[in-house]
């Protein structure tokens, strides 16, 4: 399977992230700025924002993600549903509900800027623990079971969220993984079941 949908968004997000690292006008157009919405109605910042990235290690980290693990939830959606448009659904909802908390806490910040595909990565990197808990993936060249990942993932996002300071949106982090837990849920409700018994029949590697 040549995996289009997961292809092309990295192809569309890298393309757009580059041409707005050497185009402020443009980054200053789709990055979320509450004040832009409200004043202005431009409601499709609340998506445009994760297609640009702050440097190339943020768009590079977030890509490399989107590729291993997107791939494998596009394989999946795609049989679950019979449909190619759910995947790409998925995603881009990922983004709005990842970053709706955020804007609705900071809706009056004029300070307030938000940009990057975190919550949306997030989003279909949890979908991936819920299927497959025990696969390794490699953290900084660390191999980790996905679900010991992800136990960490939530505990860190949580507690930074709370002391802040790093200019980070752990809180979009966070509504992108519960998300992706939700959506897969919704699609197969048996996937719970799969999961639970998968926790209590380790198998690295798969």
């Amino acid at each position: 399977m040549n995996y289009p949908v997961t292809l092309f968004l990295i192809a569309v997000t890298v393309l757009v992230s580059w041409m707005a690292f050497n185009n402020r006008k443009l980054a200053d157009r789709l990055i979320l700025w509450p004040p832009a919405i409200d004043r202005h109605k431009q409601y499709d910042r609340l998506l445009t924002y994760g297609f640009i990235h702050a440097d190339f290690t943020h768009l590079l980290f977030n890509m490399v993600t989107l590729f291993f693990f997107g791939r494998a939830i596009e394989g999946l959606m795609l049989r679950l549903s019979g449909q190619w448009w759910v995947f790409p659904l998925f995603y881009l909802s990922a983004l709005l509900v990842s970053i709706l908390p955020s804007y609705l806490k900071n809706q009056k910040n004029p300070n307030y800027l938000s940009l990057g595909a975190s919550g949306a990565v997030s989003a279909v990197l949890f979908a991936f623990v819920l299927v497959s808990p025990w696969s390794l993936i490699f953290v900084f060249f660390i191999p980790a079971p996905a679900v010991l990942y992800a136990v960490f993932y939530v505990g860190y996002s949580i507690w930074m969220d709370k002391k802040g300071g790093d200019n980070v949106n752990h809180s979009a982090h966070l509504a992108g993984a519960a998300y992706g837990v939700m959506f897969m849920l919704l699609m197969s409700p048996d996937l719970l079941q799969h999961f639970l018994q998968a926790l209590m029949n380790p198998s690295f590697g798969r």
